[in-house]
């Protein structure tokens, strides 16, 4: 080997071993307690259903106001019609009536003619009558199942309400007495979110979400599954333009969603998982939470943890804390995100 090939040689191994090490498989021990996580799962997953039969309720409302709309002009319609036929047949004879007028015809012809006139402003009434009761009767069932939709509605509004509550009391508790941090606005919310909006993840006809295992293989990881859903978002958030380094799928006993399937950790730095994330870094996570927050409804988040913050569809933005200090438990450098 010439000297200037080992020059080469040696300068591209301490190239190597100089590069940056590749980003880790996952971020590490993310903290939090298995009762703070069942807990939040339980009740966003409540408000999540109550949320979904709520839409759907209001979609079926809306769709009987519209055949109400329509109804109700044919009703009046109707009535001035109906009204017409009986000023005809009042004319025309009616009762006792029609005998005489029958009786009065000065020829047969004449007698034949009345005859067919009667018979026509009966049968006219006679419809217009049936016509005017059914669309009367549409008209009442179609109030009366508005009216059962509402109902519904209020119905959702108050497990809504409650699974709120229930939420906010978990991550009180969750919170060290000592220790409180402030809720800054800054890692919450980005004006620089891409304004990509995604493909709906597949729900029922009903509009609620079909249950879903672990059955779709992980992209992220050489053996992990994830599911369905949770493919589908983390797919969405590629095209949305996040591209860094992210890992979805762990085994267990890791806490979270990764096990099931149902989470994804995807982290702000280039690099991969690392110390806390600042500048760039930290504009790209709030980035991407932003838009996950943006876009939960038709991906279906269940929750999103960035900078020891956390949003659920019930109570929006509250301040998370591990209590352990580190990035990866406090989510500084790395956003999580779990699906319903």
């Amino acid at each position: 080997m010439s000297r200037s090939s080992w020059i080469a040689a040696v300068l591209c191994a301490l190239a190597i071993l100089l590069a940056p090490l590749p980003a880790s498989a996952d971020p590490g021990d993310e903290g939090g307690s298995a009762e703070l996580t069942e807990q939040l799962e339980a009740a966003n997953r409540a408000y999540i259903d109550a949320q979904n039969a709520l839409t759907a309720s209001q979609m079926r409302q809306a769709l009987l106001s519209a055949q109400q709309a329509e109804l109700e002009p044919r009703y009046r319609e109707l009535v001035r019609e109906t009204e017409t036929v009986t000023v005809a047949a009042y004319q025309y004879g009616g009762g006792l009536r029609d005998a005489a007028t029958l009786l009065d015809s000065p020829t047969p012809g004449v007698f034949a003619d009345r005859v067919s006139l009667l018979e026509l402003v009966a049968r006219r009434q006679s419809a217009k009558l049936r016509e005017l009761a059914g669309v009367r009767d549409g008209l009442e069932a179609t109030k009366a199942t508005i009216d059962g939709e509402v109902a519904r509605q209020q119905e959702q509004l108050r497990v809504m309400a409650r699974q709120k509550e229930a939420v906010e009391a978990a991550l009180a508790a969750a919170l060290t007495r000592e220790s409180q941090p402030i809720l800054d606005p800054a890692t919450t919310n980005s004006t620089s979110t891409p304004l990509v909006v995604p493909q709906p993840a597949p729900r029922r006809a009903d509009g609620s979400w079909p249950p879903e295992t672990c059955g779709m293989k992980d992209p992220t990881t050489k053996d992990g599954c994830l599911t369905p859903r949770t493919l589908h978002a983390l797919q969405q958030v590629k095209l949305a333009g996040f591209g860094r380094f992210v890992s979805c799928w762990r085994s267990p006993p890791q806490p979270y969603e990764h096990p099931k399937g149902r989470a994804c950790d995807f982290a702000a730095d280039p690099k991969g998982f690392g110390g806390v994330a600042s500048g760039p870094s930290k504009e790209y996570g709030t980035q991407l939470a932003t838009w996950l927050v943006r876009n939960a409804q038709p991906l279906g988040v269940m929750y999103v943890i960035w900078y020891r913050q956390i949003w659920t569809p019930a109570a929006g933005w509250h301040t998370y804390e591990s209590g352990r200090g580190d990035p990866s438990s406090d989510h500084t450098n790395h956003v999580h995100m779990s699906i319903y």
